[in-house]
Parts: structure tokens; C-alpha cells; sequence
């Protein structure tokens, strides 16, 4: 599986998916689903008629409980396997400042971690995503 990193060249209207990495008081907050004993970071399909934007503040909401934060839109990346097609997402920080009771959807519950936990349902693609992160926080002078 390879993680690519796009600075230009793909239109928002050909992203599937976004992922939200999440920051709150120092720590990374992570998702647990019903059933799985991995975590992730929220993140979600595209709606029809849904703009990436939209859909990262839905994701958020649903899969953490966000009420108050920041969305910072970084970059568009893909994912390509041996069996599958490029699939196209886009990625986003988000800095929570406050956290309301989480929906009843998927998830089971949300963590605080001050280091990424090896337990990802995503541990071949989270590394590039959070390295992305990292040089755009250090870029923008946003403290994680």
C-alpha cells in the first residue's frame, strides 16, 4: 500500500473520503468502533452534494463529539494498493477545544493519547498523515 502525498493537481470533486487528525489539551484523540479493538482518527466518506469541508465537520462531530474546534484543511492525499485503484481523500487537523457527549453511531468510545497508540486500524497510512500534519503545524506555528 503507498500513501502519497498531492500538493496540486486534484480537484476536490474527485475525493472520496476525508480524515480528521484530532488534537485536545496536548494529546491525539483517537476512535474506537463497536467491535474493533483498534483505533482510529475520525474520518469518513464524502456525501453526494457534500463539500470535503462539510464533510470533515460531520465526520468530527459523529465520530468524537466536537462541538467547539479549529478545522485546518492540509492536503489532498491517496491511497493505492496492489488490488485496488487510487482512492483520493483529503486530509484535516482539527484543535478541539470542547467535547459534548458522543453520538450514538459507530464509534464505541473516543481516547486521549499523548503518543499514537500502535493498535490503528489504519497503521499503514496514518504515519504519512501525521507526518503531513506535523510539518504543517510546524509551518503555521500551531502547537500540538
Amino acid at each position: 500500500m503507498k500513501v502519497t502525498i498531492h500538493e496540486t493537481g486534484i480537484k476536490e470533486e474527485n475525493l472520496t473520503y476525508v480524515v480528521i487528525i484530532v488534537r485536545h489539551n496536548e494529546q491525539w484523540i483517537l476512535a474506537r468502533q463497536r467491535g474493533r479493538t483498534t483505533w482510529e482518527f475520525a474520518g469518513g466518506h464524502i456525501d453526494e452534494n457534500e463539500t470535503p469541508d462539510e464533510a470533515a465537520a460531520r465526520e468530527l462531530y459523529e465520530e468524537t463529539g466536537a462541538e467547539d474546534y479549529t478545522l485546518f484543511p492540509i492536503s489532498i492525499y491517496s491511497v493505492t494498493g496492489e488490488s485496488m485503484p487510487d482512492s483520493f481523500g483529503k486530509l484535516y487537523l482539527a484543535t478541539v477545544n470542547k467535547f459534548g457527549q458522543l453520538p450514538a453511531y459507530e464509534m464505541e468510545e473516543i481516547c486521549g493519547f499523548t503518543e499514537v497508540p500502535e493498535e490503528l486500524t489504519y497503521p499503514m497510512i496514518y504515519p504519512v498523515l501525521l507526518s503531513k500534519v506535523n510539518e504543517f503545524a510546524e509551518q503555521c506555528n500551531i502547537q500540538l
